[in-house]
């Protein structure tokens, strides 16, 4: 049988099963979808499809081989349990998707809020602008005046756009999807794009929602020749659904997050009505996430501190203050560790000097329990970690972002 002959019975052969199944012969139906499998099955190992021209006709093939695979599969299984045969498989297939997908709905606010994100507030306005004011006032909304529908943070590693995304979730009186590639990514063809419009179906029962797409770039990079075809369906897929969030949408708010804007499709990045630049905190924020990196914990830290320490973070990211903060804020359980001696203070024990007074010869590991008292955190301390943290982000990463800023985005 000649390839055309072969590609004409396909088609016959699986408008004759779909026919057979929806008029609920079920058992004719399940022969024929066998038959029309196998010569599918012929075409894809062949490559011989219905227009080499055209990328997507391989697609479609496959596609549908999946979907006859499934149904000949649920047929069979119900001929062997004696389970009455559903209607569709659809149904069946949307339920176990979005059972997939339920670790991606955040069930717990972060508990960010606006105020503990340091600077960003062109960031913060166009945020609150998308989520927060048009669902407490939605009556300002009429018209062509519509919040944003899609909002692409982008900026060097560590300067808080995921932390922006939390305290969207926690602010928002909204269900918030929060996604990754490893959520949506399937080794099962087909059924990568299926979570894709899955999400988005969850999204739009349950406006008002947003959806978080962490490292977007992982997903919608840029075509080219040699990439694999999954990833260019869940792509198309991505593409589509982006496109179908029109007016009877007015709730649901696509947000994502990369540290490589240019390696985004051209057509994505068109999708995102708003592009945001998530710069390096300047000395204003770093001063404030010092501030905040430190609440709770009994320190020595003037004014003064403060500010030579935000002056001395010059080209830090928000990431790499955090980790010096951490690092900083160890000392004094370093000191505890590394200490001979130990004094009473109060009812407490502290580290201390041999040839202190009241100095007692033990180790951490001979003080009672729930009696240590370690020393106040001292500006020396950020100082000596500071000599061992170097900036994350190098130069030339910022004068990328720089120059996709001036093409393409706006200050955050």
């Amino acid at each position: 049988m000649s390839n055309e002959a072969i590609r004409s019975k396909a088609i016959e052969l699986s408008k004759k099963a779909v026919d057979l199944d929806s008029q609920k012969d079920y058992e004719q139906a399940y022969t024929v979808y066998k038959q029309a499998i196998n010569y599918f099955f012929h075409l894809i190992k062949c490559k011989v499809y219905l227009d080499e021209t055209n990328p997507y006709i391989k697609e479609q093939f496959q596609t549908k081989l999946v979907a006859f695979l499934e149904r000949a599969e649920t047929l069979h299984k119900s001929f062997h349990t004696q389970q009455p045969v559903l209607a569709s498989g659809k149904e069946e297939s949307n339920s176990s998707l979005k059972k997939a997908l339920q670790s991606a709905v955040l069930s717990e606010k972060p508990n960010v809020k606006w105020n503990d994100v340091a600077g960003l507030e062109q960031a913060k306005c166009s945020l609150q602008e998308a989520i927060i004011i048009p669902s407490r006032f939605p009556e300002l909304f009429v018209g062509k005046r519509t919040p944003w529908k899609g909002i692409l943070l982008y900026g060097p590693p560590g300067t808080g756009k995921s932390f922006l995304a939390k305290a969207c979730a926690t602010e928002a009186e909204a269900t918030f999807f929060s996604v990754s590639s490893s959520d949506l990514v399937s080794k099962y063809m087909g059924e990568s794009e299926r979570l894709v419009r899955c999400l988005f179906e969850m999204a739009r029962e349950a406006q008002p929602s947003i959806i978080f797409v962490d490292e977007i770039d992982s997903l919608c990079g840029r075509r080219s020749e040699e990439e694999h075809e999954a990833s260019r369906r869940i792509k198309t897929e991505f593409f589509v659904q982006m496109q179908g969030v029109g007016p009877e949408d007015k709730h649901l708010l696509v947000l994502a997050a990369t540290n490589i804007p240019w390696h985004l499709d051209t057509a994505m990045r068109r999708r995102f009505e708003k592009r945001i630049y998530i710069p390096l905190p300047d000395q204003t924020a770093r001063r404030r996430m010092f501030e905040l990196g430190v609440e709770g914990v009994p320190t020595n830290l003037s004014q003064e501190d403060l500010d030579e320490l935000a002056k001395a973070t010059e080209g830090y990211s928000g990431s790499d203050i955090s980790n010096l903060v951490k690092g900083a804020l160890m000392e004094p359980v370093r000191v505890c560790h590394k200490a001979t001696h130990f004094r009473l203070e109060g009812d407490k024990y502290t580290p201390c000097a041999p040839s202190h007074a009241e100095a007692t010869e033990m180790s951490i590991m001979q003080v009672p329990k729930g009696l240590l008292k370690s020393p106040d955190v001292q500006a020396d301390d950020f100082f000596r970690i500071l000599d061992e943290f170097k900036p994350s982000v190098s130069a030339e990463d910022l004068k990328k972002h720089q120059r996709f800023t001036q093409d393409y985005g706006v200050e955050g």
